[in-house]
């Protein structure tokens, strides 16, 4: 796929064009939460893909038995050990060091890898009800929030949830609809009531904040294999961390997200291509995207 005969949306949102005098602290601190025994290339994938993103700082916090693995899968983020369980998955005793981390962050994005424990199902509602800067749910936290979905319009900040139909299906509960058109109806019933953005993953992915609907027009069936959905969540958080609004950072993020995606298939087919190819062909895709104008106020 030639880059040049990509057709860009016009109205798609834009990352604004860089000052010459800016420095790292201007394009967000990205804290990324998530990681468990087994499942660390997750959250290791959502750090890199932040960091391809253009976040300015990443932050990576896993389970302390996990700290060793994913601090070498990329030196350019940092990473922390919290407090775990037998398991190798978060403990409550890991909230206080969570909250702390997060009040120096930009945006925050959790759920990559997190695991499913009861100590998770209570810990992750806190998060969503405390953490008050724009953050980004995914994954298992989304099967956390589903345990206890009475907090979804008690966030302490913007939030965006990024469900595949099933997920959703979770979030909703016994009463949920089965067809496609019906879920996105819900989905916009469901932002407009928590007041938050909701990504419906899927074939025309839906990006809603319950007044606009947004379908994505990249994206291919290669792209349904594990992994992928993290690095959506890395790439949404790095977004939010630049400036963009909720809505606009997933609009951009799953457009580009896709479009890496499609530019792997064409250089690797849809068989062969795994979630860490997307990080391969972000470059690529944002180069393709463009960038708008630079807004006024520079580094500093």
């Amino acid at each position: 796929m030639s880059v040049k005969a990509i057709d860009v949306p016009a109205d798609l949102p834009r990352l604004s064009a860089r000052d010459a005098e800016s420095y790292k602290y201007d394009y967000g601190r990205a804290l990324l939460i998530g990681g468990s025994l087994g499942m660390t290339g997750a959250i290791s994938l959502s750090g890199m893909a932040a960091l391809r993103s253009g976040a300015g700082l990443v932050s990576v916090a896993v389970p302390r038995p996990c700290l060793p693995i994913v601090a070498q899968f990329e030196p350019s983020y940092m990473s922390a050990g919290l407090p775990a369980d037998d398991d190798g998955r978060f403990s409550s005793a890991a909230r206080a060091e969570i909250l702390a981390m997060a009040e120096k962050a930009t945006v925050v994005g959790c759920g990559p890898g997190l695991g499913r424990s009861h100590d998770l199902a209570s810990l992750v509602p806190h998060l969503y009800t405390s953490i008050e800067a724009p953050a980004v749910f995914d994954a298992d936290a989304l099967w956390a929030l589903a345990e206890h979905r009475d907090v979804l319009a008690r966030a302490a900040g913007p939030r965006v949830l990024t469900p595949h139909a099933g997920e959703f299906r979770r979030l909703l509960g016994a009463d949920a609809p089965s067809e496609r058109g019906e879920l996105e109806r819900a989905a916009a019933q469901l932002a407009v009531h928590c007041c938050l953005v909701l990504v419906l993953k899927g074939h025309h992915t839906l990006v809603t904040d319950g007044q606009q609907m947004w379908h994505n027009t990249t994206g291919n069936p290669g792209m349904a294999t594990g992994g992928t959905g993290d690095v959506l969540t890395g790439v949404i958080t790095a977004l939010i961390g630049q400036g963009l609004s909720t809505f606009d950072a997933a609009r951009l993020g799953v457009f580009v997200h896709g479009l890496a995606g499609d530019l792997a298939a064409a250089d690797l087919g849809q068989v062969s291509l795994i979630a860490s190819d997307l990080l391969r062909f972000l470059p690529a895709a944002f180069q393709a995207v463009g960038s708008g104008p630079r807004e006024a106020g520079g580094g500093q």
